[in-house]
């Protein structure tokens, strides 16, 4: 019987930082390499990825990363790691090419070159396991499932799918494909389970094409379209309109403009007009009403750009009177509160909002109904729901119920789990670690819980700062307290709370000074602990509070 393991570094109970291992015997397989984007208590970090610890430790046994499509939750990770380890990379063309932009933008992996273009008639074959693909449904074309078929049977993998009978090429499912697939007999199956909650019919993306339509027609001025740079199905949608109703498209964000570049130039996107797309420079020369301008945002998440136009912040375009504000992305639930503040700004400023989730069901992933017919077409003996936070997870494991398997069959797993196979099925049989690594400019890890609490204190009360001045030997104030605050309260009306801090600064240093002891980090603790109960009584606010003392010899 071969070893195998599964294990999920990233990707459950949470949304985002899909990363998955399979393990046959000594060789290990990895699926996609995704990050997330930080929750709104993260302040300052920029992107969070899966703990690598485990794939470093075994690096030598590591045969390839696996993606399954060019998303950022499926191949934002790949640079960190492979700066750690030196693997192949296999995608399909389009996923190849965008996985290269992540790599060339990070310094230190941008020479890496180790990419292997596969498509559904690819096979692999390893010492332990042979690699396969299918085709699936997705919003971003060349989507791919993958398989790795084992002496025990086959783990598949769906990465990010739904099911969409109207799907253009290059972004249709391979039913025929799946159903050879369950023939053959499916060990384990690992399932987005992103939108598992919902067993409502998404609308199917010439649905959405022609509600688009309609709304571009419609409207008398500019439109900004609010999309997700690397959600090309969207932005093919959005070139259509514009080529049928004479406007031309401005690309306004970074991402935007190199996800959108090199799907033309692999002619995943199609332009009926090489004109089509202007530069921001250019908007000037054409009325509002030939415009369409499209902000993906920085990496690909578009409401804070909104934001910026809005306030007049942004670099190219300010929202004025007349312009529609054509949101066609779902935003995540941390997001909604934000969004709603976004409509308002919007709507201040002269603009006007449609969501396309005021008409359409629209997701790219599979509902409730669409996860029960991927079962039943791959009959697999075990599940495990994966994708989606705890709730999406157990909501997959009830549908998986109703088509006829075990509960016993189902596993839901918690980041890190080892689940090993067994006579009797899959077994956790401990951990690895698994936790959030949060990536802050070029710093990776060295932002932890500690940091980000310190970081909540100076967002929410400030910062207090105290300098005073002593000689040690003869144990006297050289320099009275002099107190420097930020964010804290306003100086000029607080100016008494500030004189009675450095009276108090004052009276504990001179105390302390009285003793026999001395400890530079006691006589700090003993000004922050006094400061910190005064402010507090005076105020009701916990400022973060920074005692500087210094020495005169």
């Amino acid at each position: 019987m071969s070893d195998i393991k599964i294990i999920a570094l990233g990707g459950v109970r949470e949304n985002g930082k899909n990363l998955y291992v399979v393990e046959v015997n000594e060789s290990i397989f990895v699926l996609d390499a995704g990050l997330k984007y930080p929750e709104n208590e993260q302040l300052g970090v920029d992107v969070v990825i899966p703990n690598l610890d485990y794939l470093i430790e075994n690096k030598d046994r590591v045969q390839g990363i696996f993606l399954t499509h060019g998303h950022a939750d499926a191949i934002g990770a790949l640079p960190y790691i492979i700066s750690e380890i030196k693997v192949p990379v296999f995608g399909s063309p389009l996923t190849i090419e965008l996985a290269k932009l992540f790599v060339k933008n990070n310094t230190n992996v941008k020479k890496f070159n180790n990419f292997h273009v596969v498509d559904a008639e690819t096979e692999i074959e390893f010492a332990d396991a042979v690699i396969s693909f299918f085709k699936t449904t997705h919003s971003i074309p060349e989507s791919l499932g993958i398989v790795v078929g084992t002496d025990e049977g086959d783990i598949v993998y769906t990465g990010d799918f739904k099911f969409d009978q109207a799907a253009r090429p290059y972004y249709k499912t391979d039913l025929a494909r799946l159903a050879e697939i369950g023939n053959e007999g499916v060990l384990a199956l690992l399932s987005d389970s992103a939108n598992a909650i919902s067993t409502t019919q998404t609308a199917s993306e010439s649905e959405v094409g022609s509600e688009m339509d309609d709304v571009i027609a419609n409207a008398e001025g500019r439109v900004i379209v609010a999309a997700v740079a690397s959600n090309l199905v969207r932005i093919q949608q959005v070139f259509d309109s514009a080529a049928d109703h004479g406007r031309r498209v401005v690309l306004t964000g970074f991402d935007a403009e190199n996800i959108v570049r090199t799907a033309i130039r692999m002619k995943r996107l199609r332009l009926v007009d090489e004109k089509l797309i202007i530069k921001p420079k250019d908007m000037p020369k054409f009325e509002d009403h030939e415009l369409i301008i499209l902000e993906a945002g920085r990496m690909g998440e578009p409401i804070n750009s909104l934001q910026k136009m809005a306030v007049g912040r942004h670099r190219y375009v300010q929202i004025k009177e007349g312009d529609l504000v054509y949101i066609v992305t779902t935003p995540s639930i941390s997001k909604e509160a934000v969004v709603a503040r976004v409509e308002n700004l919007i709507y201040k400023a002269g603009g006007s909002v449609k969501l396309i989730t005021q008409h359409l069901r629209v997701s790219g992933h599979a509902n409730g109904r669409d996860l029960q017919l991927m079962i039943n077409l791959l009959r697999p003996k075990y599940l495990f729901p994966i994708q989606g936070e705890y709730r999406d997870l157990a909501a997959h494991a009830e549908l998986a119920q109703e088509v006829g398997m075990y509960p016993e069959n189902i596993y839901i797993m918690k980041r890190g789990d080892i689940m090993v196979l067994s006579k009797e099925g899959f077994l956790h049989e401990g951990g690895v670690p698994a936790s959030d690594v949060m990536i802050d400019g070029n710093a990776i890890g060295d932002v932890g819980n500690i940091v980000l609490r310190d970081r909540k204190v100076l967002s929410e009360d400030g910062i207090f700062i105290v300098a005073i001045t002593v000689n040690k030997k003869e144990k006297k104030i050289v320099s009275k307290a002099k107190i420097h605050t930020r964010g804290f309260v306003y100086v000029k009306k607080s100016r008494d709370i500030l004189r009675e801090s450095a009276e108090l600064v004052n009276t504990t240093v001179e105390n302390y000074l009285a003793q026999d002891s001395f400890d530079w980090s006691e006589l700090k603790g003993a000004v922050r602990d006094d400061i910190s109960k005064f402010l507090f009584e005076q105020t009701k606010r916990r400022p973060a509070i920074l005692p500087v003392v210094m020495e005169v010899r």
